[in-house]
């Protein structure tokens, strides 16, 4: 019996160099891997930086996909793509090349080292609910409505770079 596909939510993120090209060349390193399916891409949103490091704003986005990975499988063929594409470790919240998160793999939760899902502080980012809104208006997550976080998030100093992803 084949796998099952898993609906997840994945978040994009870059503020070093073309931040919108690097959403875009992750986006396609996704689908050429074959690992998951993009189903719907938000419109790429430039966002002021988060948490206490000084660096530039940041490209955000948010895209659905189908994938049979499970999730720490998934997370790592993310991973590979952020080292692939040159990501650097560095300061939490500091400037990165890209930035790919996932924000909830399918109906289920998880809680182990490295990976809480739902994403644990998605419901406290606007970078994040305003482009998943876009994209999954009646999307429910640990019994809360996406669109209506969205509508009542501050998201000063958001605004869109792009209309496509």
């Amino acid at each position: 019996m084949p796998a099952p596909d898993f609906d997840v939510g994945l978040g994009l993120g870059s503020n070093l160099g073309d931040s919108p090209a690097n959403i875009r060349r992750a986006l396609a390193e996704i689908e050429r891997r074959g690992f998951a399916r993009v189903t719907a891409l938000s419109r790429i949103y430039r966002t002021p930086p988060w948490g206490p490091v000084a660096q530039p704003p940041f490209a955000n986005a948010c895209a659905l996909a189908r994938t049979r990975l499970a999730p720490l499988d998934l997370l790592a063929a993310l991973k590979a793509i952020e080292a692939e594409m040159g990501r650097a470790a560095g300061e939490r919240w500091g400037p990165r090349l890209i930035d790919l998160d996932i924000l909830f793999h399918g109906a289920g939760a998880l809680d182990v080292p490295g990976l809480h899902l739902p994403h644990r502080h998605l419901f406290e980012r606007a970078f994040v609910l305003i482009p998943l809104a876009e994209i999954a208006p009646g999307l429910h997550l640990d019994g809360r409505s996406v669109a209506h976080a969205a509508r009542t998030i501050d998201a000063s100093g958001m605004e869109i770079w792009s209309t496509r992803a």
